[in-house]
């Protein structure tokens, strides 16, 4: 089903971009390869681009569908992916600004 292979696929890059996260490295101290902290604004670029690619796939499949080059359940798996991964965008911005707020709300 191509739902599970979403989820898996999103599990997957979802591990891949935490690589490293809290585990020491050989100098024993956390962060990822080398030494160095990942990046945070990299990640969150990487997680654009990644539902910015679902909503470009999803367009094609939209396109070539247009043109009968096609199938129709190819093109509602397309979108849907696309709309799971704007979801989990979209939450995730709610939480950092839930964050934000919270952190903006604490007395000095």
């Amino acid at each position: 089903m191509s739902s599970n292979l979403f989820a898996a696929n999103a599990y997957a890059s979802v591990q891949g971009l935490s690589q490293g996260l809290g585990q020491p490295n050989a100098a024993g101290r956390l962060g990822g390869a080398g030494g160095e902290r990942p990046d945070f604004s990299a990640m969150l670029q990487g997680a654009v681009g990644s539902v910015a690619e679902a909503g470009q796939a999803a367009e094609a499949q939209a396109a070539a569908a247009a043109a009968g080059r096609a199938d129709v359940v190819d093109v509602v798996t397309a979108v849907a992916e696309s709309e799971a991964a704007l979801n989990t965008l979209v939450a995730v911005r709610d939480r950092v600004i839930q964050a934000y707020e919270e952190i903006m709300r604490m007395p000095i």
